[in-house]
Order: structure tokens, then sequence, then C-alpha cells
């Protein structure tokens, strides 16, 4: 397990930090940059015109940091997923952004309809095909495929929503995720 005890006395509820989802959030940064290249990231930020920052490292090294991090915590929690792709995704650099997004596709098992709503923040902040096209067909879409009756019911009101609302990414994403090919794609 990822939690751990920082300060306070050992046990004690209200010291109780994450500093295992922290810690693999340090080395997917930190191995994200080595793999990085400055030559690769300028043309990225060129090709995709995105005000976010880029370090260059390709997407099979994104999907490879992201198995690193599941053979060096195995066994991580959908709380410990989650903190972990929020963790990746605040700090604004493509390639952290798309790494929580692979983190999300290899554990959609454990996600349910309540992460809906983080995922909903992430299409928002995304603004990019790159992260929002697989964040509806490789994390929403099988997340929706495998819900019971009661969990799609809800889920489904969540992507109705957001193929009615203003954000041109949240309906992009909400047709994607139903398969429903339209005239915002």
């Amino acid at each position: 397990m990822l939690s751990e005890y920082r300060r306070g006395s050992p046990g004690s509820p209200d010291r109780r930090e994450n500093e295992g989802v922290t810690d693999a959030g340090i080395f997917v940064d930190a191995t994200l940059q080595a793999e990085g290249d400055p030559y690769r990231a300028a043309a990225l930020k060129d090709r995709l015109g995105s005000d976010l920052r880029f370090y260059g490292a390709s997407v099979g090294a994104v999907r490879g940091t992201i198995r690193d991090v599941a053979r060096r915590h195995p066994g991580l929690t959908r709380d410990e997923i989650t903190a972990l792709s929020s963790e990746l995704w605040a700090v604004p650099v493509f390639e952290r952004r798309l790494a929580a997004v692979v983190l999300l596709q290899s554990n959609v098992r454990l996600l349910d309809n309540s992460d809906l709503t983080r995922i909903e923040g992430f299409v928002r902040g995304a603004r990019l095909r790159e992260l929002v096209d697989p964040l509806a067909v490789d994390v929403v879409r099988p997340l929706m495929e495998r819900l019971d009756a009661p969990g799609r019911g809800r889920a489904n009101s969540v992507l109705h929503r957001w193929a009615d609302d203003g954000d041109r990414w949240l309906r992009r994403a909400a047709l994607l995720a139903t398969g429903q090919p339209g005239p915002h794609l």
C-alpha cells in the first residue's frame, strides 16, 4: 500500500499523508524529464499549439513509466490511482497529463461512475485531442461498459449533461465515449 504516516505520532489518522503517491508522482516526473528531448518538445509544442509545457518524452516512454510505477507499487487502490492521476494532472506539462490518462486507462477496472467528476475536470482542462480522445475512448467508454445498471444510469446522466455543455471538449468527450459521431468532432 502506498499510504504512510509522515508527521505526528505513528498511527495518528489526522497525520496520515499519501507519501507513496507523491513518491510515485516524483518518479514519473523525473523519469519523463530524463526521457525528454528538447527538439521533440519544441516540435510537439508547435504541432499541438498548446500553452502546456513539454518535456519531449515519447508516448512509449510515458507508457513504460506508468508500467514501471505499477511494478514499483503493486496493488494500487482506486483512491491511490485517482490521487496519483490528479497529482500528475495538476502540473501543466503535456507528458505528465498524458501519464495521468495512461494511468487511468491501465486501471479503468478500478474506476466507478463517481470518477466521472474528476475526468470531467481533466477534459475541461485538456483542450487537446491528444488528451481528450483517449480519456473518452479508453477510459470513459470502458468504464461505462462495465458499470452495473444503476451506475450506468447515473453515468449516462453525466454524459448527457456533458453533451449539452457549452464546452466543446466536453461535448466531444461525450460523443466519443458513447461512440456517436457528431458534427462537433
